[in-house]
Formats: structure tokens, sequence, C-alpha cells
């Protein structure tokens, strides 16, 4: 079969889960599609957070770059005002790619309303969870440190600096940093009531990380492994910062930007009226919205559709979204987990050796296939297309030998049933997952490239996710017609870029099977 047009010039990458569900993986995929079209691939722009999002593209592992650095004749690889973006590590980025091969720096442009982030909140990052765990006694959330949530919270507080303060001068910068830097430190020591070892400690685990995750470079030449010393910014005293340095470092690194700075929302307005296709790759998950989701574990920025218009600054109009999800769960930090499988099970235990943070290395824990979750973000957060990877990880192996289930309701304790995710995280944490059951296949799929190709059984599985997930997304409502529903576009059967298959019969076929 072929596959449907796409409905706008707009796209939104987004994920329907709690993150990781293989986002970075769909932009190569829906610039294949439109290539030799009217409606080619021009813009890839990242759209909301910062350095904690980590997708993998074409092999390439991203944080804050758009993905669309693996689309070579993607002309614009954008960074939204919804971003909050450390310029240093935009250079830690660009600079092994562009060794690689990649031409990054020709086609970046940053918003000039892109936020800077820095040190500072890295710094409070830190803070903020040494505080939860040592003066509240709470547990730990879990932060990647990336210092995110403190970014949002000066763009909040109206404290924000933006990569247009790079092309004031240095003292409107200057001027802004230190007040910025001072806030920081007095937070840190009389709010946060870290001590001073602790203090000391942070620029350890900050040069720690960072020299870890920047290895590659150093190896090859790339950078000093000076660049990664956090040290050089810590004060001759106790919570004080060397202000100089830190100045003078994050001026260099914002300036040498300079020429990518500019008017994104005036560049993507162009790019529609030439009648040329834009992807907005989104960071994080529906259910991580500041908003929509389960605060305190939540991110700090808006994680799905709408954010677009506010990122990229332009008019409300049509948009194409396709939700990304994987054929099984996951989660990091210290989320309600309902469907969270036991890690002795052997299903389990062969998923957590697939399952670290791309930002982060951090070990997932792993569950069932949640269809209330994603039947939930398709009722209030809306895509016209489903992506569902890592099919082939649920293929039989080792101690590996069971029935499937999927999570499709809620139970309370009187056996009172919730067809959608209730937004109370109290009433929440008291249920338990209603599991259908579906058997399980033993044949290598990794190769497989026609829907007709895969096992019987594995063709029912994915059958059972899309039926599931719409029996929630309309639970109590009206169901659209058949050549309404959300369709399956792109299934993955492997991490590589050509272990897609993407001839899935329409869903109101599909959901047949099931």
């Amino acid at each position: 079969m072929s596959l449907n047009p796409f409905t706008s010039q707009l796209i939104a990458d987004v994920g329907i889960s709690l993150g990781d569900e293989g986002k970075g993986r769909l932009i190569p995929e829906v610039a294949d599609e439109l290539r030799g079209t009217a409606s080619p691939v021009s813009v890839v722009i990242k759209v909301n957070g910062g350095a904690n999002s980590g997708h993998t593209a074409g092999g390439i592992k991203l944080n804050l770059l758009p993905a669309g650095v693996v689309v070579r004749d993607a002309a614009h690889l954008c960074i939204g005002s919804g971003v909050v973006a450390d310029p240093r590590k935009i250079w830690w980025e660009a600079t092994p790619l562009e060794q690689k091969g990649y031409a990054v720096l020709a086609r970046l442009l940053i918003d000039e309303r892109t936020m800077v982030s820095d040190l500072t909140h890295r710094l409070l990052d830190l803070a903020w969870e040494d505080y939860r765990v040592n003066v509240l006694k709470d547990e730990p959330r879990g932060s990647t440190g990336r210092g995110i949530t403190p970014a949002y919270l000066d763009e909040v507080g109206q404290q924000q600096i933006t990569y247009a303060d790079f092309l004031a001068g240095p003292n409107y910068f200057a001027r802004k940093l230190a007040q910025r830097a001072d806030r920081a430190v007095r937070t840190i020591q009389h709010v946060c009531q870290v001590s001073e070892a602790t203090w000391h400690g942070f620029f350890d685990k900050l040069t720690a990380a960072e020299t870890r995750a920047n290895d590659e470079a150093i190896q090859a030449g790339l950078f000093p492994a000076a660049e990664f010393d956090f040290h050089q910014f810590r004060g001759a005293q106790p919570f004080t910062l060397n202000l100089e340095r830190l100045t003078a470092v994050y001026w260099d690194a914002g300036t040498r930007l300079a020429k990518n700075i500019g008017e994104v929302r005036e560049l993507i307005l162009r790019e529609v009226a030439a009648g040329r296709t834009i992807i907005g790759e989104f960071g994080q998950a529906y259910w991580l919205d500041k908003r929509q989701g389960f605060s305190p574990n939540v991110t700090a920025s808006h994680t799905f559709t709408p954010e677009f218009f506010q990122s990229a600054g332009i008019p409300v109009q049509r948009i194409h979204t396709i939700g990304v999800a994987k054929a099984y769960d996951t989660k990091v930090g210290t989320h309600t987990f309902l469907t969270q499988m036991d890690d002795a099970h052997p299903l389990a235990v062969k998923l957590k050796k697939l399952e670290f943070g791309t930002s982060t290395g951090r070990q997932r824990m792993v569950g069932w296939y949640d269809a209330v979750e994603k039947g939930d973000a398709l009722r209030y957060g809306g895509y016209q297309d489903v992506m569902l990877n890592k099919l082939d990880a649920l293929t039989f192996a080792g101690d590996w030998h069971g029935d499937l289930q999927i999570c499709i309701a809620y139970e309370d304790a009187s056996g009172r049933r919730y067809p959608h995710v209730p937004r109370n995280e109290a009433v929440r944490r008291t249920l338990r997952p209603v599991f259908t059951r579906h058997p399980g296949w033993a044949e290598d799929i990794s190769q497989v490239r026609t829907f007709a190709g895969l096992p019987r059984n594995a063709q029912r599985y994915v059958a059972a996710m899309m039926r599931s997930l719409l029996d929630v997304a309309y639970a109590g409502g009206p169901r659209p017609t058949d050549d309404k529903l959300p369709n399956l576009r792109y299934l993955g059967v492997g991490p590589e870029p050509s272990q897609i298959i993407k001839d899935v019969p329409a869903t109101a076929e599909l959901i047949r099977l099931a």
C-alpha cells in the first residue's frame, strides 16, 4: 500500500509515552518519504527542552541539536525560542559532527529569543536535588543535571538571557550574567542549604560527567580536556564563582555563533510559502508536559503539538502530528509506573539490556505497553499517524517464551475501571492495570520489511496495540469514520535506519486482525 499523504507542510514529531520512544529516527524517515516530491523537508526545528533530550538518528546520538543533522539535504537546522540552550553545548555537539562530515553550522539558525542556559543553571539543578533529599528528606527526582528546569524558571521569572544578548555588546551580557550568578549562589547557599563539601563536589561531578560524555572528542584532539574542567569557574571562596572567567567563556561561545542567530519565524514562514515541509522535533513526551503531566515528575517545557507554534513564533494553523511510541513501555526517574514488569521477569531481563538513556546513560525501567496512556495522548493531544518502535525486542530469546500483555484500563480496589488516565496523581497511584494477553513469536523479525512478512502473532500483537489505543481514545465518545482513524505509518523492527516497515494496512483493516 502507499502511505497516506501528510495533511500539512508542518509536521510534529511527538512522543506519546514518557520519552525514549525513538522520535529521532522518525525525522529521516519523513524526509526520505518526501524527498523528490513537491514538498521536501527543508527545515527541522528543535521545539522544546534542551540538552536533556537525547535522540538517536542515523546512528548519531544527539542532545541539543535537531536530529535533522543526519538529513543532509535539509537546508536548515533550527533551534526554536522554546528551547534552553547552552552555547558551549552547541559547540561540543557540532564540532565532532562537522569532523564526521555532517554540515551543521552552515545550516544552523538559533532563534534570537532562544534562552541561554549556563553553568549557574546546572549548579542550581544539582542543588535543588540535594535540597529535596537532604533537607526535605524526599525521594530524588532523578534530574539530568543539565540545568533545564532552572533555565525555564528564569524565563517565567522574567530574568532570562537570550541569544539576542550575544548581539548587544559585552557589557550588557556581563551585567545580566553577573545578576544571574549572584541569584544562583545565594539560592544554593541559603535556600538549598548546600554544604561546602557538596558545593565543591558539584564541580567535580560536572567535570567528570562532561569529560566522560566528550571523551571521543578529547581523544580525537577536537577539544583539550581542560575544556570540560568546571573547576575553572569556581571562586576562591565557597559559594562564589569566578565571574570573570565564566563571563569570558560564555561570551566567547555565544559570539562565535553570532552568524547563526536570527529570526526562525521569518525563515519558517518563507519556507512554508515556498511549498516546503518543516518538521518540529519535540523533546521528552506528552506525559512529561509541565502542565499535562504529573508534577513533579515532568519536564519544564511543553512537550506536544501546540508548542510548535510558540517556539517557531508563527500563527496557529493546520499541522500533521505523528505520535511515537515503543511496542512496550519504559520510564526513568520516580514516575508512577503501573505496567512495570518485575525485574526478574525474563522479558524484563532481556529488555533492560537495551534500555539506557541517551542523555544520561541511566537504566530505564521497563513495562508492558500501556494503551491507556497512549489513548489519552490521542484523545487530548491529537495525532494523525503513529510510529511504533522496537517490535523486534519482544521476540522470544533465552528464557523469554511467554505471552505479551497490553494494559487496556486501570482498576481500583473496588473493581471500578478507569478507561482514561485520572488527573489526580494520588488516585492514579492506587490503581492497578487491567491486561489482555497476546501470544508471542520466536521468529527473527529484524530483517522483515513488509507487514505480511511478519509472523502471524506479531501482526496480531501490532493490531491489538492499535485497537487498544483507539478503544481508550474514543471511550465514551463518537468514533471517527474509518478514513479518519490515525494510521500506523512506520513500524520499527530494529535500531538501524533500514529496519522499518512502511506498508502496514490501513487502521480499519489492521484492527480486524486483533
